[in-house]
């Protein structure tokens, strides 16, 4: 069995990334990107275990993608590794950030060679720029850029970062400590994606898959004389509205399930559970925006939604425009690529007694082109 556990960080926001996508679900071929560099590392064998650190909205998601340890990560990079390390059980311990796309096989033999030669083991990369400090210049000989991964060992790097100083990487942590570092050179591919312009940079990165992702959702309500009626985000001149613990508008429950359906995110019911006095009344445009929110997030575009009104009442021939319109304002689409249609059911079953309003809806999903932004 290795003694040796690697850890992902990949539980940032992406501030600097500049994009609706936060970077760790770029696409590579089908891949999300944290994957993608999970998975380069699994190959080499090396690892008893591979933890993967992320927010704690992300984790049930990327559970759907494989099957390595999820760790909730912390409020700073520091928190996180800090939370990783309590499941780590290996001597040794390799922390990499998921930014770092393209280690090396290489590199990594290269820092695992020199595991007994100190407590922690880093690459670097020499300056070849004149370095000024302030206003004076400086030998850049002693000046390095560190990279990731590093290896510690496992003890001590724990109890490096019982304090309260941040620190940016492990080794700066074990050295205030009183431990002991040593260099090994590093890899210009290893550079970190920071910014939408260093994606091209990578030679390891394949552009997304150009596949169309389908999904469809249905839903149903019955009436209620008491509630306003909302259907497809607009109010409906009616004198019932529907019976349902939000505000019932079952045109857009059913598009939000079909939403979720071709990103592989579950149903409705997980993301706003009936049981929730949170989503009580609640407009369904709203449940609507924190869908597509995290469709844009996780590296979805949206590319159409047809939508399909089974009703024998109310009559929504003069609301069909507007649905579009406000359907597509939310999905962040052309108008064009949103449809509403309307029929009948011949006024057979539960929908042509007039009961209540039944709802089919596809949506169509690509992912994000980095290619064309990087």
């Amino acid at each position: 069995m290795s003694d040796l556990t690697l850890v992902l960080l990949s539980a940032g926001s992406s501030s600097r990334f500049d994009t609706s996508v936060k970077k760790q679900w770029l696409r590579i071929q089908h891949k999300p990107l944290w994957q993608f560099v999970a998975d380069r590392f699994a190959h080499s064998g090396l690892f008893s275990e591979i933890i993967v650190v992320s927010s704690e909205e992300d984790i049930a998601f990327m559970q759907n993608y494989a099957d390595y340890s999820f760790v909730k990560g912390g409020s700073s990079r520091q928190d996180s590794l800090q939370n990783a390390l309590l499941h780590v059980k290996s001597e040794y311990v390799l922390v990499s950030d998921i930014a770092r796309a393209c280690i090396s096989e290489d590199l990594l033999q290269r820092i695992l060679a020199q595991k007994e030669e100190a407590d922690c083991i880093v690459p670097f990369l020499p300056v070849t720029d004149t370095i000024v400090y302030e206003n004076t210049t400086i030998d850049r000989d002693k000046v390095k850029k560190i990279q990731t991964p590093q290896l510690s060992r496992t003890k001590i790097l724990q109890k490096a970062l019982q304090t309260s100083t941040e620190f940016t990487d492990e080794s700066s942590a074990i050295v205030a400590y009183g431990g002991t570092r040593t260099f090994v050179a590093g890899d210009e591919d290893a550079c970190k994606i920071t910014f939408t312009h260093d994606l091209n940079r990578l030679p390891c990165l394949e552009a997304p898959s150009s596949d169309i992702l389908s999904g469809n959702g249905f839903d149903v309500h019955a009436f209620d004389e008491k509630r306003k009626m909302f259907l497809g985000g607009v109010e409906i001149d009616a004198d019932y509205g529907f019976k349902a613990h939000s505000d019932g508008d079952v045109a857009l429950h059913a598009l939000i399930d079909a939403l979720l359906g071709a990103a592989g995110m579950g149903d409705i019911g997980m993301l706003f559970p009936d049981n929730d006095s949170t989503y009580k009344g609640i407009d369904s445009k709203e449940l609507l925006q924190t869908v597509v929110t995290k469709i844009y997030s996780y590296g979805f575009e949206i590319v159409n939604a047809d939508i399909t009104i089974a009703a024998q009442k109310p009559r929504i021939a003069n609301y069909k425009d507007a649905m579009r319109k406000t359907i597509a304002k939310i999905l962040k689409i052309d108008k064009a690529r949103v449809n509403v249609k309307a029929t009948t059911t011949e006024k057979l079953g539960f929908i042509g007694r007039s009961e209540g309003v039944g709802v089919i809806a596809n949506a169509n999903l690509k992912y994000f082109n980095w290619k064309i932004i990087g």
